[in-house]
């Protein structure tokens, strides 16, 4: 069956408003709402394994360079072409090193600071409550 028979098939199928469909996002779950939940203890284990990983990638996505620049020179010293290449695709994986090392810095210190504010505003609401109860009573 062709592709135009088969979408043809899927609009009889799915009545008129195939089309439109097409176009939205699905409809929320009955009783839902927010589908994405966040705790703290979840956002400070994800924090620490982008630090662990940010700190694990500056040294491990680095332990060959040496060794290929090595290489890649050897190659081009025989005449390979192939020297050149090696070269370049250690640059390019260097390249992808150092984003993937500033992404990780990224989201550890992001998710310190939301962990951090999120615990300041705690701390502030509690003091504004606390206040608020004691001036109830001394009036």
């Amino acid at each position: 069956m062709s592709f135009d028979e088969e979408w043809s098939a899927a609009r009889a199928a799915a009545g008129s408003n195939a089309a439109m469909r097409l176009n939205q996002a699905p409809a929320p779950a009955p009783g839902g709402g927010a589908d994405l939940a966040l705790h703290q203890d979840q956002i400070g284990a994800i924090g620490s394994e982008a630090y662990e990983l940010h700190t694990r990638l500056q040294t491990d996505g680095k332990h060959a360079a040496t060794a290929t620049t090595e290489a890649a020179g050897a190659l081009t010293r025989e005449g390979f072409a192939s020297g050149a290449g090696l070269l370049k695709a250690n640059t390019v994986w260097e390249g992808q090193v150092k984003t993937l090392v500033a992404a990780c810095a990224t989201i550890s210190n992001g998710l310190n600071y939301s962990v951090s504010s999120h615990a300041k505003d705690e701390q502030q609401l509690h003091a504004d409550f606390t206040a608020s109860a004691i001036d109830t009573y001394l009036k």
